[in-house]
């Protein structure tokens, strides 16, 4: 029997989310997806957890890590980047760690997320990048309101070859 998640909570990031981050971004498993080659030094977190709460209209991106509402440990982050104020659209990515995929959490995380886009930041649309063979992804992304409206061939590069990039987009 598979247990309903603990709704999940978006918290801005803190100094104290340096060991979570460094596992998260030193994961192989999403370099592909992070387009990330080499692995990332605590000195470098560090710098980036100073500024990280910068506002998002001067440094066009926001990041917020996800939170269990029961817990408060950390499962995942969730991202807009790219903001672009003329036409009011960023770019959407979302990183669980793989022992708290499967639960639920992402797709809490995108709609709460969402949720903040229309009626705090006052976006217009958000937009997302997957890989054509990240089957997970590409349910999240539809189960969110989000539809496909194209693909990019061979636009990944991967270990075993390029892979095709399926276009998401949702009007929010």
């Amino acid at each position: 029997m598979h247990l309903p998640a603990s709704p999940v909570h978006l918290r801005a990031l803190e100094p104290d989310d340096l060991e979570f981050l460094y596992a998260l971004e030193n994961d192989p498993d999403i370099w592909g997806v992070s387009d990330t080659l080499v692995p990332v030094s605590r000195h470098a977190l560090r710098e980036y957890l100073e500024h990280a709460t910068a506002d998002f209209y001067v440094v066009r991106q926001l990041r917020l890590v996800i939170t269990t509402e029961i817990s408060r440990v950390p499962v995942g982050v969730v991202d807009l980047f790219d903001y672009d104020p003329l036409h009011q659209r960023a770019g959407v990515g979302i990183t669980v760690l793989a022992g708290e995929r499967r639960h639920g959490y992402a797709r809490q995380a995108l709609e709460l997320l969402m949720a903040h886009a229309r009626q705090v930041l006052r976006l217009h649309q958000v937009h997302a990048t997957v890989g054509a063979g990240n089957r997970g992804s590409m349910k999240l992304f539809r189960a969110t309101g989000f539809r496909r409206v194209g693909a990019r061939r061979e636009w990944l590069r991967t270990a075993t070859g390029w892979q095709d990039a399926v276009e998401w987009q949702c009007l929010l």
